[in-house]
């Protein structure tokens, strides 16, 4: 799903800053590592457990006092200042898409088509970082170094 979500946040982010400042390889080079940091947070929440805020923020709830909305900003912000806009233009660009990079991602949460039925808030808790490792160590019966003392023991 996060491959798919990237993809999408990319092309939003892409179409929505077309009419920035920057060149078109600016652009699309800054949707691309804005997506990728995105993804990135996303990741980080749930391996930190907070499943609840990034499900509140594909339901749209309480944009401004979330977390990760503000990370996703300031994150973008930074990419498009690294791209050659201004820090004023950045934070102005960031500020503007951001909320429509979550608006479609939020579609596509709500979406009742076949083609997305992959994306399932609920479907984000079975993905969380976090918890695989964790079933991964039940898996091994601990962590890592009883699995080398396992192995060791073989020989």
């Amino acid at each position: 799903m996060f491959e798919n979500l990237k993809r999408i946040a990319m092309q939003k982010l892409a179409a929505k800053m077309a009419s920035n400042v920057l060149g078109g390889a600016e652009t699309t080079a800054a949707a691309e590592e804005g997506a990728g940091a995105f993804m990135e947070s996303i990741k980080a929440k749930l391996a930190g457990g907070n499943l609840t805020e990034v499900q509140s923020l594909f339901k749209g709830e309480n944009l401004e006092s979330n977390d990760l909305f503000g990370e996703a900003k300031g994150k973008l912000a930074a990419i498009l200042q690294s791209k050659g806009m201004s820090s004023e233009e950045a934070s102005a660009e960031a500020e503007r898409t951001a909320p429509d990079l979550i608006a479609g991602l939020k579609e596509k949460f709500e979406s009742t088509e076949e083609a997305d039925k992959e994306f399932s808030l609920e479907g984000l808790a079975g993905m969380n970082p976090a918890d695989l490792i964790n079933k991964a160590q039940d898996m091994l019966g601990g962590n890592a170094g009883d699995l080398l003392n396992k192995a060791k023991n073989l020989f």
